[in-house]
């Protein structure tokens, strides 16, 4: 897969790709069809494994040649070593963990450098559909409020306080809206929150 190609699927994560480094060993927590890793792997050089819990997607990513290991996020990374891998991507799965600072822990532990991002609940949509008496329903966050798989909803500096509660560096902070930069009133106008982060 092509960056062209890879930019027409998903514009959010063509963005993100380029913060990783060619060559790098990858881990891509909640990979879904392995679209990022086939990127990373065919453009990049990139070596890793996805971890995806869902049938489907795992078979998507299979597929597609990744090396995939299904497996629960929830229970955590023991399966691999401190600073295993360059970069771990925690791309639009953090939001449906029940233990998020748990996991930002164990993912900084295995990795050296981490990417997470989140749909941004201050979005300003989102901001309109609660003063109307509404939960939120957009292309970030496209679940109506009794079917969601999102247990935690938070904004781009609700984030940023809990990374500096864990001992995090926020490397870049950026937001998104349809995997264009924003950044003129980003917590205001990006629907989609973007760090890059490391142990301090």
């Amino acid at each position: 897969m092509n960056f062209q190609e890879l930019n027409h699927l998903r514009p959010d994560l063509a963005f993100i790709a380029d913060w990783v480094r060619p060559q790098s060993h990858v881990l891509d927590l909640g990979c879904g069809d392995g679209v990022m890793l086939d990127y990373l792997q065919s453009d990049k050089q990139c070596t890793g494994y996805g971890i995806e819990i869902d049938d489907a997607q795992l078979l998507q990513s299979a597929k597609r040649g990744i090396n995939v290991i299904q497996q629960d996020m929830e229970k955590g990374l023991a399966i691999f070593a401190d600073d295993a891998f360059d970069t771990v991507l925690c791309l639009f799965a953090l939001q449906m963990m029940k233990n998020v600072e748990g996991i930002l822990r164990d993912i900084t532990r295995v990795g050296r450098e981490v990417i997470v991002s989140f749909p941004n609940f201050a979005y300003w949509p989102h901001r309109v559909a609660l003063w109307r008496g509404r939960m939120p329903v957009s292309k970030t966050l496209p679940y109506e409020w009794y079917d969601t798989p999102n247990l935690r909803c938070a904004t781009i500096e609700d984030f940023a306080e809990l990374a500096n509660q864990v001992g995090l560096e926020v490397l870049e902070c950026v937001a998104l809206h349809d995997g264009k930069l924003v950044s003129y009133f980003p917590n205001w106008r990006g629907s989609l929150a973007v760090f890059r982060l490391r142990k301090k």
